[in-house]
């Protein structure tokens, strides 16, 4: 791998940042940007940029940009907290998807619109009783005539609220094993029967929900790829949902203020907290150039299976060490909303009580852990 970045890249780092220098207030900037940061007019700048879907075909909104130059915008957005979930989920993996398994119909129709930050996706996954063994779940789609009739619930389901579509998972046949039986299914959020609940999660943001779907008719061209094909489709998507720099730096910005005011009260002169931190800062370097392989075998046209599943469980298990961390320099200020500097010590409390996600979304750290032995190291199963 060559780690040296091309004029070219260079020149696009400081044309994402120029931007946020005009884009982005401060006000507006978030920890945590990808999940909690909502915004379809800041989005829809983004797409006029050509950021999003960058790495997709020109006929579909794309300007075929490699994937290591669409990490660097990503990276940028993120150490800024730019508002960007809007478009999230289109960008990361649902068109990866369509582009992988999408009929020519679903890509022109979604694509376009989804690179210009008009569309909005949640992924319907995880159950109530299927979390992380998803081929468990329960949600049916029943052919009838030109339709799948869906019944059953969705949890977790981020920005369902205000999604255009789901990517629903489903179950499509009960008579086989139960990888066999699953689809994938885009869901129009606005049909009749699909009730959307909110989960207000510990530090009180509402991005999660819960979905119910009581004979919802979609019609059967909204079928992605094979019917009974979802486990395998969805094998592929999660080493695009697994490999992204958000696994590093969600809570980014609250380190870098921490390490800030721990330098300014003159707490960096204990021996003992500078060994943290150096540990900290050595793991980020390491953490960064692992997301950015994953960019370069996917530039090369390898797909980073082994890979993705090692740097999402080393990155996630670092941030949670980031987070903990935070809160000792900060003290008594992290067990509530007291402001340290600029409300520093709400920010921190946030972090602590969001970290425990971190290594569970987008699959467990334990999971992640056999992928790695099984596709990486070549050890047997059980």
């Amino acid at each position: 791998m060559d780690f040296a970045p091309t004029p070219a890249e260079d020149r696009l780092r400081e044309d994402v940042r120029r931007f946020l220098r005009e884009r982005l207030a401060p006000q507006d900037a978030r920890d945590d940007g990808w999940i909690v940061g909502f915004s379809r007019t800041f989005s829809q700048a983004l797409g006029a940029r050509g950021w999003i879907g960058s790495t997709w075909p020109r006929r579909y909104g794309g300007r075929e940009a490699t994937y290591l130059e669409r990490l660097i915008v990503t990276e940028e957005l993120l150490r800024a907290g730019a508002p960007i979930a809007a478009h999230w989920f289109g960008d990361r993996q649902i068109g990866p998807a369509l582009l992988a398994y999408g009929s020519d119909e679903q890509r022109e129709e979604l694509l376009p619109r989804t690179a210009r930050g008009e569309l909005a996706f949640s992924i319907g996954m995880s159950e109530p009783n299927a979390g992380s063994d998803l081929a468990s779940l329960r949600t049916r789609a029943v052919e009838e005539g030109d339709f799948w009739v869906i019944d059953g619930q969705k949890i977790w389901t981020t920005h369902a609220h205000e999604a255009d579509y789901c990517y629903l998972v489903c179950r499509t046949d009960g008579a086989v094993p139960k990888h066999k039986g699953l689809s994938e299914i885009l869901v129009d959020m606005r049909l009749p029967g699909i009730t959307v609940r909110p989960i207000v999660d510990a530090v009180g943001e509402h991005h999660f929900n819960e979905i119910f779907f009581e004979s919802v008719r979609v019609h059967r061209r909204w079928l992605v790829g094979q019917k009974n094909r979802g486990w395998y489709q969805i094998a592929s998507q999660l080493d695009y949902e697994r490999s992204g720099i958000e696994r590093l730096l969600s809570n980014w910005r609250v380190y870098r203020d921490v390490r800030e005011h721990a330098r300014a009260a003159g707490l960096t002169r204990d021996p003992l907290l500078r060994d943290r931190l150096a540990s900290l800062e050595t793991r980020l370097a390491i953490g960064r150039s692992l997301i950015y392989r994953v960019a370069w075998l996917l530039t090369r046209g390898i797909v980073p299976n082994k890979e993705s599943a090692l740097t999402k469980a080393f990155a996630t298990e670092l941030e949670q060490e980031i987070a903990e961390v935070s809160g000792q320099i900060v003290g008594m200020h992290a067990l509530g909303r007291s402001p340290v500097g600029d409300a520093l010590g709400g920010r921190v409390a946030r972090a602590l009580a969001f970290a425990p996600s971190y290594t569970i979304m987008g699959g467990t750290s334990s999971i992640l852990r056999n992928i790695i032995a099984l596709r990486g190291l070549g050890l047997p199963a059980g």
